[in-house]
């Protein structure tokens, strides 16, 4: 069974038409020639944009020059109101000021460190989890928040603070369009951006918890009785070059960029990693054989080679960030077009992973790939954390956390379709399922 994936738009329709698909679902306003064009140009009477798929001109951008191609605030004017001045929306020195605190966090044997915590919100998935009819997707939620909170702060998801951020991003996801309207238009600084009330009212909820949550652990800092997680961590590094540590608020809107990342990138690779398993029987029933020897010992990861290949599967198949924004700061020439200061430069991971041109059958479902040609395919292809200075400094934790609770929750369930619920792919903050992912779960 071939995965779904969205029905492109007509190659050609108004802009007006262009830009109600796109403010309804990136993916869906995309023309299938994407899927083999090395590089698009779309106009507006705005900006001109550029998709390119082209491996040379990606590497140029994401590796090569990236300070020549810094983020465009067009593709992050809607998420301010949660994220505020995180590392996911700066540029320049105050995102390398960003980094040099954040990235020791995660740096040598971290993950060892967080293997218990990940473990444990492994088990509290599968013990939440009741079979029957199951919205899967929700449920990757669930365990992927659970994991965030153990390893950010200490607390499993059950606290009452952890709780009730959960759900107010629940809230913060439905009510947020992927691009604000400043995305579209080059609106002055002064111009209201408007937010929907919901969309506000989530992120002030959101951030007055997190701000409770980092005062807390700034006390417990200054009495020395605070936990060593990934909070004391980063609250404790100071920069290197400045000497000068994240301040309350800065340190808010780092923990808001780390559950939106780690917490619904994850949540989207698994939800969608336990459809592929239900739709390919065969597959999960290697997966369960590899996992039955489970072990709550880091070594125990070395022996999940196959579940690491059916998450990286999943990543391709379905990146959790469909597309990403850069802006040329220079002249440049792409593919012999000429490309002006001010454009904007979009890297697909959603078009590169599915490219007709680099991936041997990519719209199928192939974890063996991995052993083979995938690996090649990958080094012009796949970059689901992104890639060069601004990789995810979390993609390592990221896999752990995939695998482990993939392998937790195939080891104590066996998951199948339902007929007629077919999930349809939508970009919002993730990709994610229109109406959800529903499986049928029971017991092993």
């Amino acid at each position: 069974m071939t995965p779904p994936k969205p029905e492109p738009r007509a190659d050609r329709v108004s802009l007006l038409a262009y830009l109600r698909l796109f403010r309804r679902d990136i993916l869906s306003a995309q023309p299938a020639r994407l899927y083999r064009a090395w590089m698009a140009e779309f106009r507006t009477p705005f900006f001109r944009s550029y998709l390119c798929n082209d491996p040379a001109l990606v590497r140029r951008v994401l590796d090569e020059r990236p300070a020549d191609f810094p983020k465009s605030r067009r593709v992050t004017e809607g998420l301010l109101p949660l994220l505020g001045r995180s590392v996911f929306v700066t540029n320049g020195e105050e995102w390398l000021h960003q980094r040099r605190i954040i990235d020791p966090a995660f740096e040598g044997g971290r993950l060892k460190e967080a293997f218990p915590a990940i473990w444990a919100a492994g088990e509290a998935a599968v013990a939440r989890m009741v079979p029957g009819e199951v919205e899967v997707e929700l449920a990757a939620s669930h365990a992927a928040a659970d994991v965030i909170f153990r390893t950010l702060f200490s607390l499993p998801i059950e606290d009452r603070v952890a709780q009730a951020v959960f759900q107010e991003f629940r809230a913060y996801q439905r009510s947020a369009p992927i691009l604000n309207l400043a995305a579209f238009l080059p609106l002055p600084g002064w111009m209201p951006r408007f937010h929907r009330r919901a969309t506000l009212r989530s992120a002030r909820v959101i951030r007055g918890l997190i701000s409770g949550l980092t005062a807390d652990r700034a006390a417990a800092i200054a009495a020395g009785r605070a936990p060593m997680d990934l909070a004391t961590k980063i609250m404790t590094t100071p920069d290197p070059v400045t000497g000068v540590p994240f301040g309350t608020e800065e340190m808010v809107d780092q923990v808001a960029i780390f559950f939106l990342a780690g917490h619904e990138t994850s949540a989207s690779a698994l939800g969608w990693a336990l459809y592929l398993l239900a739709t390919h029987p065969e597959v999960q029933e290697r997966v369960a054989a590899e996992v039955a020897g489970l072990r709550p010992e880091f070594g125990t990861m070395g022996g999940l080679r196959f579940a690491r290949d059916v998450f990286r599967e999943a990543l391709r198949l379905y990146p959790p960030v469909p597309m990403m924004v850069r802006e040329n700061r220079k002249d440049e020439e792409f593919r012999g077009r000429q490309v002006k200061p001010g454009a904007q430069v979009v890297i697909s991971p959603w078009h590169l992973h599915r490219h007709e041109r680099i991936w041997d059958r990519p719209d199928e479902f192939d974890p063996d790939r991995w052993a083979g040609e995938g690996r090649e395919a990958a080094r012009d292809g796949y970059l689901p954390f992104s890639s060069g200075p601004r990789v995810c400094p979390g993609a390592g934790f990221a896999m752990l956390e995939g695998t482990l609770l993939l392998a937790h929750l195939v080891r104590a369930f066996r998951f199948q379709a339902v007929a007629g619920k077919v999930p349809v792919p939508v970009a919002h903050l993730t990709v994610r399922a229109r109406d959800g992912i529903w499986l049928r779960v029971e017991r092993r």
